[in-house]
């Protein structure tokens, strides 16, 4: 299987939002989960009320019994990344774990030139992935 190969069927096993969309979810029901590095979110900003739960820790955060981020439990999830590749695989991954979950197309490079709102990082000293929104 080449890399390609995978991302298509990742990409073909999740719900894509446009940032617009992923807004107007989060303002319904969705949570926007924000897996980008903690020094990419400082460098570049975050999304105002978006969990951050970085990759590394991504489905230990949201499938574990033993180190759940509880405020994720039962949550449509919208993974956001820098450009909108590596959220397809990790929201493709979370949903053969039997969640609800899906990414913006762009990741948070479109959410900027769709010029919605961002925000700085909050500072946050706790377990990775276990902090509240932004």
């Amino acid at each position: 299987m080449t890399l390609h190969e995978l991302f298509d069927g990742a990409r073909g096993q999740i719900r894509r939002y446009t940032p617009e969309e992923a807004r107007a979810a989060a303002q319904q029901e969705a949570v926007i989960v924000d897996i980008r590095a903690r020094d990419t979110r400082d460098r570049f900003g975050v999304i105002p009320g978006a969990y951050h739960v970085p990759r590394t820790v991504l489905e230990w955060r949201v499938a574990s019994d033993d180190h759940r981020n509880a405020a994720l439990d039962g949550k449509r999830l919208i993974l956001v990344c820098d450009h909108g590749f590596s959220s397809v695989l990790a929201a493709a991954t979370l949903v053969s774990l039997g969640c609800d979950a899906g990414d913006i197309i762009g990741g948070f490079e479109a959410w900027q030139a769709a010029g919605l709102a961002t925000g700085v990082a909050a500072p946050f000293d706790g377990m990775p992935g276990t902090g509240p929104p932004d």
